[in-house]
């Protein structure tokens, strides 16, 4: 299913987009991932989900990625003795360890490890940031606090240590379960919540063993400054500006998320920015000009994919949500302003044969008459260097690896294709050429750029590139190997 933009969107499946019917007109409408959010499901939900996602897939012929998006430890206080308390600005309030019913003045907050690492002057936020806790003293099992920012706290609602790296791993024990689980599965991606350091990446590819890409959630200002090392172990990045913008002053966000962009797409791997991009569409059929301005932003900076979550997966207007989202990445790339900041902020890197021949791609197509780069690629690398390219011209993945090509839908740019298995470069050509006039890309009189690697079915081998008409008799005319 072609697209009219490079962009990619990413849709949160829920209560409201359960059913074939719902998540089939999603992907219709533009929804090239689905998230599978590990927070709210059983197992045999997202089961449900998987195979109805597969199922959109087959009849559709359009390969879908499935991202699981495991919840990461979730940090809360306990339960009050009314549900609820109002903390006013000035007042002292307690948290400890005790385990009886929360007041006025105290409430339990069942997590040992971060009184462990609290030390006086640090913040506690809880319930989003709406209120504010300094501490004023702490031990091992108590931070008496004097509350900075007031308002209602009631039962086991969140709570953030912005400026504390917290002695917890990213993955809890139902994270090991649901990772294990969605692995077997057969997701494409998985997302780690509440990742602090390269080593919780590390831990979590262990387990996984290359059943899945991993996609590392950025939502700790200890992620923000580690984050040329877990770039490196990630295969991709989502900048979770719900987290940050709590974690962080809100100021600081927008920076934040141009820095990681524009690093992600230098590294050459998929970024995601997520989070309230078109929050009023959960109860509202049409966004905010401010949401419409800010997925514009996205887009701009050339990031991989833009996400929706609560929008469709437990908000009234879900297609409408898929459809604003697609229309917006529709307008944007077609303004010329676009295309300029895309390529003044182009990676100049040229570190392997692989990276000269995917620039080469690129240079030709726009300086020709080139309708489309097509790769072979057997692992995505190719791909994903070509995307990196962000070239002017769309991108074929042509890949015989299904997996392959669910993973590289995330991909900014990629149109992916599971193709047999080949043998031989002018085979490649020839499947290169059909995949280009079949897929709208080009008429029998174009010609394409077809890059891959000899030997073939190598994984890191892009060493070829070739100018091809789309006529197969033309190519066997002028190859007669």
């Amino acid at each position: 299913m072609r697209r009219l933009r490079n962009v990619k969107i990413v849709a949160t499946l829920g209560p409201a987009s359960d059913t074939y019917e719902t998540i089939r007109a999603l992907h219709e409408a533009g929804a090239d991932v689905f998230r599978l959010n590990m927070s709210h499901g059983s197992h045999e939900e997202i089961a449900s989900k998987h195979a109805i996602i597969r199922k959109v897939e087959e009849d559709t012929g359009s390969a879908i990625a499935i991202l699981a998006d495991l919840q990461g430890p979730k940090l809360r206080v306990g339960v009050f003795a009314g549900d609820s308390e109002m903390l006013d600005e000035g007042a002292k309030f307690r948290l400890d360890l005790n385990e009886k019913d929360g007041n006025s003045s105290r409430v339990c907050l069942p997590h040992p490890e971060i009184f462990e690492a609290l030390e006086v002057g640090k913040t506690l936020l809880v319930n989003d940031g709406k209120i504010r806790l300094k501490v004023e003293d702490c031990g091992p099992d108590f931070a008496d606090c004097v509350v900075i920012a007031g308002g209602v706290i009631s039962n086991r609602k969140g709570v953030n240590v912005p400026d504390v790296e917290l002695p917890l791993a990213a993955l809890s024990a139902k994270d090991k379960a649901d990772l294990a689980f969605v692995a077997d599965l057969g997701v494409d991606w998985i997302a780690l919540s509440f990742v602090q350091r390269a080593a919780d990446v590390e831990e979590a590819k262990d387990l996984i063993k290359g059943r899945a890409a991993v996609l590392s959630k950025i939502e700790k200002p200890n992620a923000v400054d580690r984050f040329d090392h877990i770039l490196q172990v990630s295969d991709g990045i989502m900048v979770a500006r719900g987290d940050l913008g709590v974690e962080l002053p809100v100021q600081n966000v927008p920076p934040i998320q141009k820095r990681l962009v524009r690093k992600c797409r230098h590294a050459g791997k998929p970024v995601i920015v997520a989070t309230q991009m078109l929050e009023s569409m959960i109860e509202s059929p049409m966004p905010t000009r401010a949401e419409v301005s800010d997925v514009a932003t996205a887009i701009y900076e050339g990031a991989d994919a833009v996400m929706l979550s609560a929008e469709s997966a437990a908000g009234s207007y879900p297609i409408e949500a898929v459809t604003t989202m697609d229309r917006v990445a529709a307008e944007v790339e077609q303004d010329p302003t676009y295309t300029q900041i895309i390529e003044a902020s182009r990676s100049a890197s040229r570190a392997s044969v692989a990276d000269g021949i995917v620039a080469a791609a690129r240079e030709i197509a726009e300086t020709t008459d080139i309708k489309a780069i097509c790769c072979f690629t057997q692992s995505g690398t190719t791909a994903l260097l070509v995307a990196r390219e962000r070239p002017r011209v769309p991108i074929l993945a042509l890949t015989p690896l299904a997996r392959t090509a669910r993973r590289m839908t995330l991909s900014w740019g990629c149109n992916c294709y599971v193709t047999t298995t080949m043998e031989r470069f002018k085979q490649a050509v020839v499947g290169a050429a059909r995949a280009a006039r079949e897929g709208g890309f080009a008429g029998p009189e174009d010609q394409i750029v077809v890059t891959a690697g000899v030997p073939f079915n190598v994984p890191g081998t892009t060493n070829i590139l070739r100018v091809a008409p789309c006529d197969e008799r033309l190519i066997y005319s002028t190859d007669p190997e």
